[in-house]
């Protein structure tokens, strides 16, 4: 029997739960570009726009694997717009009653999925250094929710910057010293540009014409698949982390990113996992 194997645009990885334990030779991919997701809030149009180009390079290279992936572009006429309805399109295409998903990160989809009329399997997001089991856990019981005792906790269970189960430099963090004022500087490095491909380029002028939200599309310099963003972490390792620390909280006219890494994005989407930016 043909399950549905649901990868949302923040899972583009193949370490994702569901894709993990679909089996290619039955299952069926489904990836879909939704107007009821770019419009659930007043995404910024580059969000937009990096979200469907990185999932149309991740939805091709699964196919390159040997995967049959059934994906809806947002312009293809009999799409429904919504998550659920293309799993009930797709669900009748393939006679499929079954579908596999890692649980999504809001509440909303999540609800949405329970709502099918299908049997519907939710495994559990497990790319996070804490589980939410484990994180109500650490939480129970506390007067107060801090980030520093949470962040602490993680660096002793991972062993991340630590020597001897004691912190690496003898403090648990150096804000006093990261407190430096930026100045202007020629030599900076700066982040590194990805120009748009001919997949970018598509989905910058279908994010134009569909989206009427707050900011500026172009230009547009963000890395759209796995290999940009591995390149985009060496190039800041490289070249901006050594300036970071003491720069973090600065401000400058002119210098948009100073020397901030900018690779939250590719983790969020999956493409980078934490312990590889770690």
């Amino acid at each position: 029997m043909v399950r549905l194997v649901l990868v949302l645009g923040d899972q583009l990885t193949r370490d994702v739960a569901a894709l993990r334990a679909a089996e290619p030779s039955r299952d069926v991919v489904v990836m879909a570009e939704v107007m009821g997701e770019g419009t659930s809030v007043p995404h910024h149009p580059q969000k937009i726009a990096l979200i469907l180009a990185a999932m149309r390079k991740f939805a091709a290279a699964l196919e390159g694997e040997g995967w049959r992936v059934a994906y809806s572009r947002l312009d293809d006429p009999d799409n429904s717009q919504t998550i659920q309805g293309e799993l009930l399109r797709r669900a009748a295409e393939f006679s499929a009653s079954e579908v596999l998903a890692t649980k999504p990160g809001e509440w909303r989809v999540l609800r949405d999925l329970e709502d099918l009329p299908l049997t519907v399997r939710v495994l559990e997001d497990d790319r996070f250094l804490c589980r939410e089991a484990e994180f109500l856990a650490w939480a129970e019981g506390r007067k107060e929710l801090r980030m520093e005792w949470f962040y602490r906790d993680m660096r002793r269970k991972t062993g991340l910057m630590m020597e001897g189960g004691k912190p690496a430099g003898g403090k648990w963090n150096f804000d006093h010293d990261n407190r430096k004022a930026a100045k202007p500087d020629l030599l900076r490095a700066r982040p590194g540009d990805f120009a748009p491909d001919p997949v970018v380029e598509e989905v910058l002028t279908l994010v134009e014409a569909r989206f009427r939200h707050f900011g500026r599309l172009r230009p547009f310099r963000w890395a759209t698949d796995r290999t940009g963003a591995l390149a985009a972490l060496a190039e800041f390792v490289a070249e901006r982390l050594p300036r970071f620390g003491e720069e973090q909280d600065a401000m400058l006219e002119g210098e948009p990113y100073l020397s901030h890494a900018l690779l939250s994005a590719y983790m969020n989407l999956g493409l980078l996992g934490p312990l590889e930016v770690c």
